[in-house]
């Protein structure tokens, strides 16, 4: 019972005891977002394909104006799945102690797997 009444005032607190502003927090994603690798290799892969040396634009405007469309596409998304995913947290805040255990138990599967995939194959 302890974890349960552990998620629902995180539900209800709305911050989960870290005492941080809104602005803080969208600053700290921000912050982790441009630093992941992945996204980084993203820009990399997908948008060159995209652009032509032979248009007017010089081709570092041309990825600067991709870059700016996809991050700001990326962005409306997770706004709205951030605030659906708020909206279910807030009203079934036991949801949120079965998808933290579902979470956890996929983590575990997927490290054991890649244990034996390491050692067996």
């Amino acid at each position: 019972m302890l974890v349960r009444e552990q998620a629902t005032s995180a539900v209800t607190d709305g911050d989960s005891g870290h005492g941080r502003t809104s602005w803080e927090t969208l600053a700290r994603g921000m912050g982790v977002s441009a630093l992941n690798p992945k996204g980084l290799l993203l820009f990399l892969a997908l948008l060159p394909q995209f652009t032509n040396v032979r248009w007017d634009w010089p081709l570092a405007a041309q990825l600067g104006l991709l870059g700016l469309v996809f991050t700001a596409t990326c962005g409306v998304f997770y706004l709205f799945l951030g605030s659906f995913a708020r909206k279910v947290v807030r009203a079934r805040p036991v949801a949120t102690v079965i998808l933290a255990r579902l979470s956890g138990v996929a983590m575990i599967a997927i490290g054991a797997l890649l244990l034996i995939d390491r050692f067996l194959v």
